[in-house]
């Protein structure tokens, strides 16, 4: 072998180890790095105590569910105060003691009962009713796009899928079905029907006709041009009051609760309130187990009602007519612990001191209930 051909060997030798070389200082421990750094997407999931599988759950899920957990457990200790309350304030009241009368004997005729779902709702107008004659017309079958497109009235469709049930049956029914109440402020549910059902009458409907004969009766026979063409709110409490006082029957829009439900007489799961209507509802469709199915609404949110929408409609009428109303409404008042708080100071000084002493001792009226 000539001299020149063994230096080509020898460098083509060292040549190759440098390579080598290279390879094993760079290319190895980039290839640990990446080994290391996804080994957490490499290995099996470990096989638990009993043979199962444990899924690999992120702190965030696990989080959230804790959340879910505490928030739940706090709205199911607050309803539970709430039923304890109804309960004890029944039976001081005497109004869980059966008898002939509207407060006394179980009222079944608004109570829509899912015996697929195993959930009962007595219907209160005016409180969340839009929005949960909405969720009962999904459970019923009833797809969003038919809902939101047809012109029929969503009660007379939900009456298709849940016709009214005898009293007996009503009462079986409780046994094995989550019930519930949705109950609102009994001034902020009256305004609310008002300027629903009058103010905003649909154009040919009964409400509408109602107004007219309330604006006929109750109006100064000196017209104005800035008179509105529905009743006042003053001129709609003076109707209501003359209602009460030749015992005619309500509106079912203005009828109290206590009167429409008889919460008395029923064991109601869960009494809900709109002032905590997020909440309640959460946990209403989670006892049901509906989660799947529908889940919390409220068609009406945007018109909910201000402290100034209060002083605009209730500084129309005086304090003594403030405190007939909750006469009126003692029931609703009491058993569902609510106040006059926010109302009777907005309300219109009497000019007659004594106005206001005589709505203080006046004698609660019974009331009859519309059919709805």
């Amino acid at each position: 072998m000539s001299l020149a051909r063994k230096h080509r060997i020898a460098s083509w030798k060292v040549l190759r180890r440098c390579v080598i070389f290279f390879m094993a200082i760079c290319v190895i421990p980039v290839t640990l790095v990446l080994l290391v750094t996804t080994d957490q997407y490499m290995k099996p999931n470990r096989v638990g105590e009993m043979g199962f599988i444990r899924p690999q759950i992120s702190d965030a899920v696990i989080s959230s569910q804790v959340k879910l957990t505490k928030n739940l457990t706090a709205v199911a200790e607050r309803l539970e105060k709430r039923k304890m309350f109804l309960k004890r304030t029944c039976s001081n009241l005497g109004l869980d003691i059966p008898g002939n009368d509207s407060l006394h004997k179980p009222n079944a005729w608004e109570f829509l009962v899912n015996t697929q779902d195993h959930i009962i709702w007595c219907n209160v107008f005016k409180a969340a009713s839009t929005s949960w004659m909405y969720n009962f017309n999904i459970l019923a079958g009833y797809s969003p796009g038919f809902l939101q497109k047809t012109k029929m009235v969503p009660l007379h469709l939900a009456r298709q899928k849940y016709p009214r049930v005898p009293l007996d049956d009503l009462k079986k029914s409780f046994n094995d079905s989550l019930s519930f109440l949705i109950v609102r402020h009994p001034l902020e549910r009256l305004m609310s029907a008002y300027k629903d059902k009058l103010q905003h009458a649909l154009p040919h409907s009964y409400h509408q006709q109602l107004g007219n004969q309330i604006i006929k009766k109750y109006r100064s026979k000196t017209f104005r041009k800035s008179d509105t063409r529905w009743p006042s709110f003053e001129e709609f409490i003076l109707y209501l009051f003359d209602c009460i006082k030749d015992g005619e029957t309500l509106d079912m829009h203005w009828t109290p609760i206590t009167e429409f439900c008889t919460p008395c007489m029923f064991d109601f799961d869960v009494i809900a309130h709109t002032e905590t209507l997020q909440e309640d509802q959460e946990y209403i469709i989670f006892k049901a187990g509906l989660q799947h199915k529908i889940k919390p609404e409220w068609k009406n949110s945007g018109r909910g009602v201000t402290a100034q929408q209060i002083e605009k409609y209730y500084s129309q009428i005086t304090r003594a007519q403030i405190l007939q109303l909750y006469h009126i409404y003692r029931y609703d008042f009491e058993l569902f612990n609510y106040t006059l708080n926010g109302y009777i100071e907005v309300g219109q000084i009497d000019k007659d001191p004594s106005a206001l002493l005589q709505a203080i001792n006046i004698k609660d009226s019974n009331i009859k209930v519309t059919d709805g």
